[in-house]
């Protein structure tokens, strides 16, 4: 839209004419969200909104550190159920553990951390049971 306004044509009309010559030109085809349904407006209004929806395309979570280390936790849970080593399972818990033990030193923000360091023996136990059922 680099013309300007002639005198005496209506703005109305002129940038009728501007979206339409545009349209016919194919170049709204190109936008990012053409083809797609606009985003439901019945939310209430959010000043943040702009924020959220950049967190949400980066894949960033706003988790308080307490649950964010929880989450953790029950990762490291999965990491190790599909472990190839023993190794590998020291090494995860060893990372989780590590990370616990400083959150009960100095206790981190948003809800009680509800969390004690794993186990390693008696974890790698039952890695050990759920690779090898039979005990031989």
């Amino acid at each position: 839209m680099t013309d300007r306004k002639p005198p005496g044509v209506s703005f109305e009309s002129f940038v009728d004419k501007q979206i339409r010559e545009a349209a016919e030109r194919g170049e709204f085809r190109r936008l990012s969200g053409f083809g797609k349904p606009l985003p439901d407006d019945a939310a209430p209004y959010d000043e943040l909104w702009w924020i959220k929806q950049k967190m949400h395309r980066e894949g960033m979570g706003a988790l308080p550190p307490s649950l964010r280390l929880r989450k953790e936790a029950e990762e490291a849970a999965e990491a190790v159920a599909a472990a190839a080593s023993e190794a590998q399972v020291r090494r995860v818990l060893g990372e989780i553990n590590t990370k616990i033990a400083e959150a009960l030193r100095r206790p981190p923000a948003g809800p009680p951390l509800r969390l004690t360091p794993f186990d390693v023996e008696a974890e790698l136990a039952r890695w050990r049971e759920a690779r090898d059922p039979k005990g031989a």
